[in-house]
């Protein structure tokens, strides 16, 4: 057997470690660890708890060792905009804040009173979203500035799992666009942006790229896990990472990262940074090689996953998807309404939408679901319809990955609504795009076309032509 690479993929609800080896030219994937997350509410605020999902990474680190399967590099991945504030002796400093948190209300008015949000998209060219790092940092400084005085670094949460096991410091790219803090010109830190706030400078850190080696082990880990291994920065955003694995090597691709949230867009190679993209809410976050993933961010999946945890009996989601696609109800939400975001109840919610806006009100669970995956095939319409506009080009094909690309009615309703060929799969693009950024750095490919050519090769793509949704 090849070399052992290990993907640690952790998202809002679940993570996992991945290992990935090349054979015969293909890559090879085993799931050999899998554990829950989830904010946690803590003295009314929601939280990480960072503790346990440090604990989560080290079992699974354990198993490959119990398994016989070390890897020889690694990587993690999780989600965006969230962090920790760390004094002198590392430790860190108040809360590890959710990005559902509440915190944040009303602090884009306190930025507006610093800079416009016209000036902020155009030096940054990052949506507007009332959970980004600029205005969870403004939370900090107008509620708890004690903590700001005490802090000497600030880590996106995937950079502090890396610093744990490595002792070593480094900020990588994709994650640290997300904070809306980095020009897309320089690719580093807007310090002029940064004093503007009033943000402590010291707090960030130089701004690495992916493929960069982090370190090896701590001897404490080395000797708690049982081995070694060297430490890559994959994309960190697990986004970042996820179009990193789209099986296609033509230009002009288009995308639906599709998970909890549903991120749609393409890959450019400049930031488009003007007003009339900004009124689309469009977002220019970064990508593997300082590309651009221009793409918007959709409320995706989560609302699916709450409805489900509502339901009176636990159902699969193919079960849902199948039970959704027989209903003939053609109300309509939009999906990225604030409303959606962390309601006590997404059943009720989507009710009280459809009656306040005159449409039929879903009568059961199933009609609910229904409005749902169409209301998401709506808005993946008029998102494509924006990008088309905006770039000056035609997608004839939607490449979707992720979790969501298994949901064959919602890739049915999505080529319906957008008029295009929908290719879906493969389900586990984050960690490979994970992957590929170790395996690249190992030199098992020669760049990303090539690792893509590879996902291509390896992985079941299926089709979904246009037309109507057929039962």
């Amino acid at each position: 057997m090849g070399t052992y690479y290990l993907a640690i993929d952790i998202g809002a609800s679940s993570g996992r470690h991945m290992l990935g080896w090349l054979e015969d030219g293909r890559l090879r994937l085993e799931e050999v660890y899998r554990f829950p997350n989830g904010m946690k509410h803590v003295d009314g605020s929601l939280c990480w708890d960072v503790k346990a999902l440090f604990y989560e990474i080290k079992e699974g680190l354990k198993k490959c060792r119990e398994i016989g399967k070390i890897p020889s590099f690694m990587g993690i991945d999780t989600w965006a905009v969230d962090y920790v504030l760390l004094d002198k002796y590392d430790r860190i400093l108040g809360k590890s804040y959710g990005y559902r948190d509440s915190r944040t209300s009303g602090m884009d008015t306190r930025v507006y009173e610093e800079i416009s949000l016209k000036e902020l998209y155009a030096r940054t060219g990052i949506q507007k979203q009332i959970f980004n790092t600029v205005y969870q940092l403004m939370a900090v400084k107008q509620k708890e500035p004690e903590i700001f005085e005490k802090a000497e670094s600030m880590l996106m949460i995937p950079d502090y799992f890396h610093f744990l096991l490595t002792g070593v410091k480094r900020t990588e790219y994709t994650n640290a666009t997300t904070t809306q803090l980095v020009s897309p010109v320089s690719k580093d830190w807007d310090y002029g942006l940064i004093d503007r706030l009033g943000y402590p400078r010291k707090i960030f850190g130089e701004i690495s790229r992916p493929g960069t080696l982090v370190g090896n082990f701590r001897q404490e880990i080395q000797k708690e896990v049982g081995f070694d291994c060297q430490v890559i920065l994959p994309a960190t955003h697990d986004t970042a990472s996820a179009v990193a694995a789209i099986p296609a090597t033509e230009e002009d691709v288009l995308y639906i990262s599709s998970g909890t949230w549903s991120l749609m867009g393409t890959e450019l190679s400049e930031a488009n940074c003007s007003p009339e993209s900004r009124m689309y809410n469009l977002t220019n976050e970064g990508g593997y090689e300082y590309r651009f993933r221009y793409l918007k961010n959709i409320m995706g999946l989560w609302m699916i996953q709450s409805v489900r945890k509502e339901f009176a009996e636990e159902y699969s989601y193919g079960y849902i998807c199948e039970q959704a696609q027989k209903q003939k109800i053609v109300s309509l939400v939009d999906c990225n309404d604030d409303g959606f975001l962390a309601p006590p109840s997404m059943v009720e919610a989507v009710k009280n939408y459809c009656e306040r806006t005159g449409q039929q009100v879903p009568g059961n669970e199933w009609e609910v679901a229904a409005v749902i995956y169409n209301s998401l095939g709506k808005c993946y319409g008029d998102t494509i319809r924006q990008i088309e506009e905006m770039t000056g080009k035609r997608y004839g094909c939607i490449y979707v990955v992720g979790g969501g690309s298994h949901a064959e009615y919602l890739n049915q309703v999505t080529a319906k609504y957008t008029g295009r060929m929908v290719c879906a799969g493969p389900g586990e693009a984050t960690a490979i795009g994970n992957l590929l950024v170790q395996m690249i750095y190992n030199q098992e490919f020669a760049g990303l076309n090539q690792a893509r050519e590879c996902v291509k090769q390896s992985f079941d793509i299926k089709i979904y032509e246009t037309g109507e949704v057929s039962c």
